[in-house]
C-alpha cells in the first residue's frame, strides 16, 4: 500500500495496532477509535505519536476533546460511494481546527483524490504502481473551482471580481 502525503511517496511512520492487540513500547501507532478508549491513559503517557483510525460510522466529535494529543486521524471510506469521511474532514479542519495529519484509507480511488484534497485530507493510502504519476494526474484534473472549500484555493468568482496580482 502507497502511502502519499503533501504530494510525496512516504514512508508510514505508523504501526497499525489491531483491537486485542498489545501496544508496542516505542514508535508512533495507529489504533482504533475502541483502543483508543480503552486504552486512552496509557496512549496518552507515550512519547511518541498516536493516531486514531475511525470508520464511517465514527464522527471526530467521539475524539473532540482529545485531538490536541492525536497527530494522525484516518478516515476510512468503507466503500468509494459513501462519503461521510469527506464531511469528517472538513469537520477535523474547520470545525475543530486540526492541524495533524488526515490520511484518508480504504477504498481510496485515484478519481477521488483531488475531492479528498479539497475537504482537508492531506495524507492518501492506496494501491497503485506508480502512486506519486497518479496523484500529479488526479491533482492536474481541475484548475478552477465554484465551491469553497478547506483548501484555501480561490473560486471562480472570488477569481473573476478579485483576480490575484
Amino acid at each position: 500500500m502507497a502511502l502519499i502525503k503533501h504530494g510525496n511517496l512516504v514512508e508510514d511512520l505508523f504501526t497499525a495496532v489491531g483491537d486485542g492487540d498489545e501496544l508496542p513500547s516505542k514508535g508512533a501507532v495507529l489504533v482504533s477509535l475502541e483502543c483508543w478508549q480503552d486504552n486512552r491513559a496509557a496512549l496518552l503517557e507515550r512519547a511518541d505519536a498516536v493516531g486514531v483510525r475511525l470508520h464511517s460510522d465514527q464522527s471526530p466529535e467521539l475524539i473532540e476533546d482529545d485531538l490536541k494529543h492525536i497527530s494522525l486521524v484516518a478516515l476510512e471510506f468503507p466503500a468509494f460511494r459513501d462519503g461521510r469521511a469527506y464531511s469528517y474532514a472538513r469537520m477535523l479542519r474547520e470545525r475543530f481546527g486540526f492541524k495533524g495529519e488526515v490520511r484518508a484509507v480504504g477504498d481510496v480511488l485515484m478519481e477521488q483524490l483531488h475531492f479528498m484534497l479539497r475537504t482537508g485530507f492531506d495524507a492518501f493510502e492506496f494501491e497503485s504502481d506508480d502512486p506519486v504519476r497518479q496523484f500529479e494526474t488526479a491533482m492536474a484534473d481541475f484548475s478552477v473551482w465554484y465551491q469553497p472549500s478547506s483548501d484555501g484555493k480561490q473560486t471562480a468568482t472570488q477569481l473573476r471580481h478579485f483576480p490575484r496580482r
